[in-house]
This record gives structure tokens, C-alpha cells and sequence, in this order.
């Protein structure tokens, strides 16, 4: 199988590429690079780049000219910082929904396509006990979410009117890196939970800041299910799988759904609240963690988890790696990425 990644270069869509790569499979990569790594993509055996927007039509039909035997797309491109979002409505709506219609668009002219949309569960609303299933209410609360509850709708709307499959997969908070280290978080100011606790413990960070302490949680701190990135990115390679085996859309559960179209939780199925997560971290941390209080962002909730029974149903997927192995693979791959990225 020849998938197309979309953002294939980074930190979601690099590590998907290599899951995809490990189980025999062969990757397109199309990243504008404006956030994504070059070196994560451009001469990995396996992988053909193409350097270019969602949005350039041209460059994507000529991935599809390039590469015909292309029917599945995992479209992981996308802006996610949440306050930056609350800050610059107009880019996030701009990259995240203008382009991803276009890339859609695209997509339904060639016809008979696959696609795997990389949803988000911050477009869930407060839940009692804060598990959550795909019939969950929802209630995006910052413009950032609020890109990923549209899309999904856009390609609800796609599916229902053109040759298109789609499937939203709502993950949930994803951490850690590549256990063989080849991916990993490159951004030298994360907003990423974990990435700034390695930067405080480093050194890097004066300190972490445990972010909203009055949520209505079982400590005060947000609550979230933190999901090893390579776990989340296997969750891509059997979500692609099923939908180019057919069959997925053939199982009705009575939630969103049609004959085109699923959307699927994909996390660990348990909540961990923050200053759990400051916790764990210090257990596999030998040094000092400087850590502080402060407000909840603009656009933060206080939390959710994932019921992930109907991705255990339909895509026969359920994590297998612990919130310490991510953390440790990211401490891991902090070393690696000096070699790698040079910082």
C-alpha cells in the first residue's frame, strides 16, 4: 500500500510515515515545511517528498500523476497551537479550513480517494466523569478546535456528495517520540505538556507551569489522556489498512456514521490529570523539576478521556506503550536530535 501523508514532516505525520514504513508499506510525503523538518522526510528510503501547500492543486495532482496507485490519504497538516489559534483566528481558518477544502477538493476530482483526517478530541464539551465516546456532546472552544470540528464536517458533507471515503480520527494528546528515535518533537518553544517539562528539567524552561489548578478534577489540574505518539501513529497505519480493505463502513454503532464515514476516538482510554503526569515524570526523572502554578490558557478546557472501544472494534487497534516509556522516549530523543536536527 502507497499512502499519501499530508504534513509528513512533522512531529504527527513523520512518525506516522515510519509506522507505515515498518509494516511493509510505502509513504508520499507532501509538507510545506513551514513547521515540519526537511530531514525527517527528503531521503528517508521509502519516502517521496514533494515540497509544496495543501493547497497548490497542481502539486497535488501531480502526486497523483506521479504516483497512481495512491487511493488513501492521511491528511495530518495542520497549525495546533491553541493560544497562538486564540491569538490568530485568521490563520488558523485560513490554513486549517480554507486549505484543507481546497486539498479536499482536490482529492474528490480524482475520484475514488481514502481519507484518514487527523481530528482532534478538543472539539468534545464537559462530560460528567470526563470519559468520552464519538456520541459525546461537543463544544470546540477555541478556534483552533472549532478548524477541526469544521473539517470534519466539510468531510462529512464530501463523503456524502463525491467519490470520497473519509475517516476523522479524534486523538487525543499525543507524547513522547519514535522509540527508535528517528522522529521526534523539534520545536525549540513547544506548547506540548510533556516537551516542557523535558525543557524545565533541562534547564532550558525556568519552570513548568501546571496551567489551570481549579478545574473540577480529582486534584484541580486539567485532565487529559496522554497517548504515546507511536501508538497514536499505529492507530493511522490500521485506520489507512481498514479503509482500503473495505468493509469499515459496513459497521453501523449508532453514532456518527454513514456508508462513507466514521469518526473514531483514538487515545489511551485513561485520564491523567496534569500534576499526575509532573509526577510520573519526576519517577523517571533523576533531577530537579522547578514547577509553579499559574491560569488556564485562553481556549483550555478542563479535560477529557477516551472511550476507545470502537477503535478496539473496527480497526482491531489498542495501545501498547505506558505514559513513563513516552516519557523516557522523549528525554531519549532529546539526545538524538542533536545528532539529528543539531539542537
Amino acid at each position: 500500500m502507497k499512502v499519501l501523508v499530508t504534513g509528513g514532516a512533522g512531529y504527527i505525520g513523520s512518525t506516522v510515515v515510519r509506522a507505515l514504513l515498518d509494516q511493509g508499506h510505502s509513504a508520499v510525503v507532501l509538507d510545506s515545511l513551514v513547521t515540519g523538518q526537511r530531514k525527517f522526510a527528503e531521503g528517508v528510503a521509502g519516502v517521496k517528498f514533494y515540497h509544496g501547500d495543501i493547497a497548490d492543486r497542481g502539486i497535488v495532482k501531480k502526486i497523483f500523476l506521479d504516483n497512481p496507485e495512491i487511493s488513501t490519504v492521511i491528511h495530518c497538516a495542520a497549525l495546533i497551537i491553541v493560544p497562538e489559534s486564540a491569538d490568530h483566528p485568521a490563520k488558523y481558518y485560513r490554513e486549517n479550513v480554507a486549505k484543507s477544502v481546497e486539498l479536499f477538493d482536490v482529492l474528490s476530482e480524482l475520484g475514488g480517494k481514502n481519507l484518514v483526517f487527523s481530528s482532534s478530541a478538543s472539539i468534545y464539551g464537559n462530560v460528567e466523569g470526563f470519559k468520552v465516546t464519538e456520541t459525546s456532546p461537543l463544544n470546540p472552544s477555541s478556534p483552533y478546535a472549532r478548524t477541526k470540528f469544521m473539517m470534519e464536517m466539510v468531510l462529512q458533507d464530501f463523503c456524502a456528495a463525491y467519490d470520497l471515503r473519509g475517516l476523522a480520527l479524534r486523538y487525543f494528546n499525543p507524547i513522547g517520540a519514535d522509540p527508535q528515535l528517528r522522529t521526534g518533537g523539534y520545536v525549540k518553544n513547544p506548547s506540548h505538556v510533556l516537551a516542557k517539562l523535558v525543557n524545565a528539567a533541562l534547564g532550558i524552561e525556568g519552570e513548568f507551569k501546571v496551567t489551570g489548578v481549579d478545574w473540577p478534577t480529582r486534584d484541580g489540574s486539567g485532565i487529559r489522556d496522554y497517548i504515546h505518539i507511536w501508538d497514536l501513529a499505529r492507530a493511522h497505519v490500521k485506520a489507512a489498512e481498514a479503509i482500503e480493505a473495505g468493509g469499515l463502513f459496513d459497521r453501523r454503532d449508532g453514532d456518527v456514521t454513514s456508508l462513507r464515514y466514521q469518526v473514531i476516538n483514538v487515545g489511551t482510554g485513561n485520564g491523567v490529570t496534569v500534576r499526575e503526569l509532573v509526577d510520573g515524570f519526576k519517577q523517571v526523572w533523576s533531577g530537579e523539576v522547578p514547577v509553579s502554578e499559574a491560569p488556564a490558557r485562553p481556549g483550555d478546557v478542563a479535560g477529557a478521556f477516551a472511550d476507545i472501544s470502537k477503535a478496539q472494534r473496527l480497526l482491531g487497534w489498542s495501545p501498547e506503550l505506558t505514559t513513563a516509556e513516552a516519557i523516557k522516549a522523549e528525554l531519549d530523543w532529546r539526545e538524538a536530535r542533536k545528532g539529528i536536527l543539531g539542537y
